[in-house]
């Protein structure tokens, strides 16, 4: 990205948090227990970074595997694995590292976005101990070998961070990265 498509994506980036902390902050169906929402004063988030918003090639599946994935309630869920996304960040201290993340259906549900949970070496430590999560929405129907942008920028903790009335699936093993994402959104309270 040149300078000035980074400063319209981050001005956009900002544009969106502001819009979440706002909902966070008010909205009845925010996860914030109604008796904290006076004195929530906004996530906390990483510092925008162009490195992290990268394309990622699609290996996309005719035939999806079911994927069960626990929940923070002790419950599982039914997922299909519809494409694999492989990326590279361009940063000089990931070098040759390839992130490769399952993106996932519920198995009913097939016009919904690609839900991509992750777990990095930021989980438990700067962000939510049962992980992150980032959902796409591709403008179109996806073929092997298409590029697709993943903004790790977008990653966010589940509502389940915040409140225990709600139940969560946690990123399968197949989505556990070796490598640290500083980006998107943090989590100090574990």
């Amino acid at each position: 990205m040149n300078d000035g498509d980074v400063d319209r994506w981050r001005s956009e980036l900002e544009s969106k948090r502001a819009e979440k902390d706002e909902f966070f902050a008010e909205h009845p169906q925010s996860p914030i227990p109604p008796e904290e929402r006076e004195g929530f004063s906004g996530l906390d988030y990483f510092d925008p970074d162009p490195d992290y918003r990268v394309q990622a090639t699609v290996t996309v599946y005719d035939d999806p595997e079911v994927v069960l994935m626990e929940t923070t309630a002790g419950r599982e869920m039914r997922y299909l694995r519809t494409v694999t996304l492989e990326c590279e960040p361009e940063r000089d201290d990931l070098e040759s590292t390839t992130i490769e993340l399952g993106a996932y259906e519920i198995e009913s549900q097939n016009d919904e976005p690609l839900f991509v949970p992750f777990r990095d070496k930021t989980t438990g430590q700067q962000t939510y101990s049962g992980g992150r999560y980032m959902e796409l929405a591709p403008d179109r129907e996806l073929e092997t070998g298409d590029q697709l942008v993943v903004d790790f920028n977008l990653a966010y903790s589940p509502f389940c961070a915040y409140s225990e009335t709600f139940d969560c699936p946690l990123p399968p093993n197949e989505n556990w990265l070796d490598i640290a994402i500083p980006a998107g959104e943090r989590f100090e309270s574990n």
